[in-house]
Formats: C-alpha cells, sequence, structure tokens
C-alpha cells in the first residue's frame, strides 16, 4: 500500500517496527577501549558511535565494530548531517549514512536539533536554532527526508545551547514537541543539555522537563559539563563531555524515568577519557537505577 495520503507522523510508525536499544545503561566505544571491550565482554546494554567516524568502506574501526557489533546492541548517533540548517540536507552526506547503516542495522539512529554547516562550509561544532514556525517548517521538512531515505525513525537530540535568539517565537520543549508531532521522530533526551541549557538562560528545569513530549523518549545521554561564568559574572556551563556526570543531573535522570519509565542510557565521553573500567562504573549507575525502576515495588521498599 501506498504511503501518498497518510500523515507524516502514521508513514514512520507503520515504519518503525524491528529491535530497539535494551532498556539498559551504554556508553561510547572508542578506540582506545576497543581491544578492552573484546577481551572482557562487559555487561552492558548497548555501545554507541558517532557515525561520521565509520563513513569509509574498510579499515581498523570497522574490523573493531563487526566484532564488538557481534556481541552487542548498537545505537548509531550523527553529528554532521545539520537537521536545522538553512540548505538543503547533503545527499552524498545522507547516502554514505544510509550505507552505514544498512551495513550494522542498529537498533537506534539519532542526530542533534542543529546546524553545523553552512554556505558550503563545515563547523567542529553544533550550533543554535531560532524556535519559531520558519525553522520548525524547515527542521520537519529535513527529519522526513532522513527517516524516508534511511526507512527509519530518528531520534532527535536537545541541544545544549549558550545563546538565545530575537527570532524564537516559542520555546525549546514546545518546539521540539511540534517537531515530534509532525514527523513521528523520537527524543533523545539529553539531561546533561537540559540542565546545561536553563542554567545558561535561567530557565525553570522542571518545567522544560515535563513540557517535553516524554512518552517519544527512546534514548537517554549522561554527560559532564565544565563551570565558568560569562561576562556579567553570571554561571556559564560548557557541555564539555569531559568530566563524570554532576549529582544535579543524577537526581534530574532520577525525576525523568519517573516519567519515561526504563529506558536506553548512554553514559558519554568524548574528551579526557578514562580507563574503561572508570567509565563502566560510572554506567552501571544508571544501571542500578534502571534496575530499582524495574524492580517490584515491596522489593523496592525493602532496598529502601
Amino acid at each position: 500500500m501506498s504511503d501518498i495520503g497518510k500523515p507524516r507522523a502514521a508513514v514512520v510508525a507503520a515504519r518503525g517496527g524491528g529491535a530497539s536499544l535494551p532498556a539498559a545503561a551504554g556508553v561510547g566505544l572508542k578506540p582506545e577501549h576497543f581491544l578492552e571491550v573484546l577481551e572482557t565482554k562487559p555487561a552492558l546494554g548497548f555501545f554507541e558511535i558517532h557515525a561520521e567516524n565509520y563513513m569509509v568502506p574498510g579499515g581498523p574501526f570497522h574490523h573493531y565494530l563487526g566484532r564488538i557489533r557481534a556481541d552487542h546492541a548498537l545505537s548509531i548517533h550523527g553529528v554532521g548531517l545539520s537537521i536545522g540548517g538553512e540548505a538543503p540536507l547533503d545527499e552524498a552526506h545522507l547516502d554514505r549514512l544510509a550505507a552505514l547503516l544498512d551495513r550494522y542495522q542498529p537498533e537506534s539512529f539519532s542526530e542533534h536539533l542543529a546546524w553545523s554547516s553552512h554556505g558550503g562550509n563545515h563547523y567542529n561544532d553544533l550550533l543554535p536554532v531560532a524556535f519559531n514556525s520558519v525553522t520548525l517548517q524547515r527542521v520537519c521538512e529535513h527529519i522526513d527526508r532522513v527517516q524516508h531515505r534511511l526507512g527509519r525513525r530518528m531520534l532527535l537530540e536537545n541541544p545544549s545551547t549558550y545563546v538565545e535568539f530575537a527570532a524564537s517565537d516559542r520555546d525549546e520543549a514546545a518546539f521540539i514537541g511540534e517537531v515530534v508531532a509532525r514527523t513521528g521522530c523520537g527524543l533523545l533526551l539529553d539531561l546533561s543539555n537540559a540542565y546545561v541549557s536553563c542554567t545558561n538562560h535561567g530557565r525553570d528545569l522542571q518545567a522544560y522537563l515535563r513540557a517535553l513530549p516524554l512518552a517519544a523518549v527512546g534514548e537517554i545521554h549522561l554527560a559532564g559539563f565544565a563551570r565558568d561564568v560569562d561576562s556579567l559574572g553570571a554561571p556559564l556551563l560548557i557541555d564539555s563531555h569531559a568530566a563524570p556526570v554532576a549529582e544535579a543531573v543524577w537526581a534530574l535522570y532520577d525525576e525523568a524515568l519517573r516519567f519515561t519509565g526504563a529506558v536506553a542510557t548512554l553514559l558519554e565521553r568524548d574528551n579526557d577519557l578514562p580507563p574503561f573500567p572508570v567509565l563502566l562504573a560510572e554506567a552501571l549507575q544508571a544501571g542500578r537505577r534502571l534496575d530499582a525502576l524495574r524492580a517490584p515495588a515491596a522489593m523496592r521498599v525493602v532496598a529502601a
């Protein structure tokens, strides 16, 4: 049956079957840890990779990923589609992405509500968008194209931001909710990004969390941040991915799980990478919280 005439969200839902990430803890897979992962086979629910690191036909990254994928669920996280960019999507990049997903058949694919290219130039950053009807239309068109080309539902990650636009006519949570409703995409809820952005802009963090489409959450990210101050002396948090998860973010995670239930949770560390056992121990903090959430109520009372 043709998809013509069906609502976009219905089309995506119809195509969204198949495997999903286990509701367990995972970590980002780094080359420094390939051998240790293969030797120890850690008790993790999944690994996540950045798609752009694997957009070549061969080489050692693929050698190790293929072996690790045989034993673990996989999430592929894109950082280069420029979903929020003004220009049409880079179709060559999208083709390479489709080939990568066909090769590894990951349980999840995600990208960012951000832009990273303009006028033929590519930037090593994920830059913010204005939250208005013009951007909404463009982002939805881009997500529609991605989901149609990949033949799967994608997750959209909420950003960490440091500036806001006068052109915005709605808040971030409302914007994300409209994108999810229009496209049928899911939400990758990055709680560290939420904490960073709400602190930087003086937003009510609890209100922001409750306003998001939490029923659409397919994965949660947890990461560390750096503390600084702006030119006026106000707190400024930087999404560094170079430190342990802050206690405030762990508390936010506990609160978010009350609404989402148990969901796949990634411990992110991209800079100042510690030994793998340190990463594993931190990820397993999330695993214990997920296990407690699934435990019968009587057992939770006894454990408390």
